[in-house]
């Protein structure tokens, strides 16, 4: 057996795929080009690095549970000049995470807050910071089945471990008071320690709608408030936006 196969069983036993994969292009690189063997072993290893963080991070975007895969350059600030595009791309550079601040998309249904949120995530995700996504409605479901098994500490702690946590579609269903009393202790032991992202079609003066108990209702508002970048969509859905387009498009088409 040649030293060379030795070599390509060694870096696939290390997982150094990329560079496995590289390594018969930089030898011949190296004596038709005359590259050093320090300048090979450099770009071998950056390829590399580059390769294993962007797997890294296609997991880390998997494991997010992401609704769909869309980032903020996929967003068409055009169409909602009611949101600065200069405060979201420095939301999108993280900064609200050193301070453990929140965010807040409020806003009516389709005008692109869950967008937003996702594309935020997106980036947590990317850089390897540990994301997640739910529904509130499979979030209090999840929480209430958790109580009823005794196991609430539990599951509250696993939705905690995450340092950016995304919350979306608050205020569609009402919810009872034991849900809502857990989603307190949820936010309460999240309070100043991560960030949480979340997006509602109410304001908060109808919150206590939702919640059904005013006192558990401004204690969670409070809470999430107290460091929070609360950005308010105004606009037309996006989906009558797609609506209106299709119609467009089929103008003067054969039935």
């Amino acid at each position: 057996m040649s030293i060379y196969t030795d070599v390509i069983d060694n870096l696939e036993v290390l997982k150094l795929d990329k560079i496995k994969n590289m390594l018969p292009e930089y030898l011949d690189e190296m004596k038709n080009k005359n590259i050093s063997f320090t300048e090979m072993l450099y770009d071998l290893t950056k390829e590399e690095i580059k390769y294993q963080s962007e797997r890294a991070a296609k997991v880390n975007i998997t494991v997010s549970a992401f609704p769909f895969e869309k980032t903020i350059n996929d967003f068409d600030f055009s169409y909602q000049p009611s949101i600065d595009r200069n405060e979201i791309l420095d939301l999108e550079t993280l900064r609200f995470m050193e301070n453990n601040e929140n965010i807040i998309f409020m806003g009516t249904s389709g005008v692109g807050k869950t967008h937003l949120a996702v594309g935020i995530g997106m980036v947590a995700a990317r850089k390897r910071i540990s994301t997640y996504y739910i529904t509130f409605n499979d979030l209090i479901n999840q929480l209430l089945k958790a109580n009823s098994e005794n196991r609430a500490d539990i599951k509250i702690k696993y939705f905690c471990k995450y340092k950016l946590l995304i919350i979306d579609e608050i205020g569609y269903l009402p919810i009872t008071k034991e849900g809502a009393y857990l989603f307190f202790q949820l936010i309460n032991k999240r309070y100043e320690k991560k960030s949480t992202i979340l997006t509602t079609n109410q304001m908060f003066s109808k919150w206590p709608e939702v919640f059904g108990d005013s006192v558990v209702t401004n204690a969670i508002i409070d809470r999430l408030v107290h460091h929070a970048h609360i950005i308010k969509v105004k606009g037309q859905s996006y989906r009558i936006k797609d609506k209106k387009a299709e119609i467009q498009n089929n103008v003067g088409k054969d039935d």
